[in-house]
């Protein structure tokens, strides 16, 4: 049984590549923005919505004037300048830190960091980052191929440590949507073979298949519950709507870049090449 099933995802695995030929050299390109789209959407919001902010935060978080501003401005402009960074492959390593830095102060200023749906979705945009790191480093090392029989094994572990983090993050946003909400005989059935697919993309087992299952899945999930264009503009859902929409499109980006760039050395795909 279990050669059947390692037998069968290899030749889904293989299908998947064949049908994704034509767009495998535009994927760390698309996969990468989808990455940070929810940083745009996020950016532009607050300029967009720069008064209500400030004063949702001096109403409610019982912030200072200054202090709003000063916050708000401060995140709006990291988020719009070091997406576009993450897009344009340039400083790869300080836009993860100034993004993720974003994504700890906004839950702390809205006091959302306790919410267990916000901290979970949060994560997964975190393993994007960090898969967007990893391949920053492989490909700087691919350009610095001249020098291979040079020592390398620094930029070597922080590649599998960033891919393997990035994994596992990844998948957050899955478990988090099967334990929130009601229960039905559908929502079971999918959540079981998405938990099963989330296991093998942490441990790296037919990641790509899965990573690409998952991917799928997601995108049926984001638009039939984050329907935030069929709200009515004065609607207050609607923009809670449109974020997790955008949320769950930067994990999918993220899940993208991971069949882009393979799992990683701690990985069981990885290490079945070594016997």
């Amino acid at each position: 049984m279990g050669y059947s099933f390692t037998s069968t995802s290899e030749k889904a695995e293989r299908i998947i590549d064949n049908i994704g030929t034509p767009v495998k050299p535009y994927l760390p390109a698309i996969s990468r923005f989808l990455i940070v789209a929810t940083f745009f959407e996020d950016g532009i919001r607050i300029l967009a919505q720069w008064s209500d902010q400030i004063d949702y935060l001096i109403s409610a978080r019982h912030f200072h004037y200054y202090l709003s501003v000063l916050f708000l401005g401060f995140n709006a402009a990291s988020m719009l300048v070091f997406a576009t960074c993450i897009i344009l492959k340039k400083h790869v390593g300080v836009s993860v830190a100034f993004l993720s830095a974003a994504i700890i102060s906004q839950a702390i200023a809205y006091g959302l960091i306790f919410n267990i749906m916000f901290f979970f979705r949060n994560l997964s945009v975190t393993g994007g980052l960090l898969l967007c790191m990893s391949e920053s480093i492989l490909r700087r090392r691919s350009r610095n191929n001249l020098f291979a029989s040079l020592p390398q094994i620094s930029d070597n572990d922080k590649h599998k440590y960033f891919q393997l983090a990035g994994r596992v993050l990844l998948v957050l946003l899955f478990i988090g949507f099967i334990f929130n909400g009601s229960w039905n005989w559908t929502r079971f059935f999918f959540s079981s073979i998405g938990l099963v697919a989330c296991g093998m993309v942490v441990v790296g087992f037919q990641a790509k298949w899965s990573a690409t299952f998952l991917v799928a899945l997601l995108c049926i999930i984001n638009v039939l519950v984050n329907n935030w264009w069929d709200r009515r503009h004065s609607s207050f859902t609607k923009d809670f709507l449109r974020y997790d929409f955008f949320q769950c499109l930067s994990i999918m980006g993220g899940l993208l870049l991971l069949v882009s760039i393979g799992p990683g050395g701690f990985s069981y795909d990885e290490k079945k090449k070594l016997y």
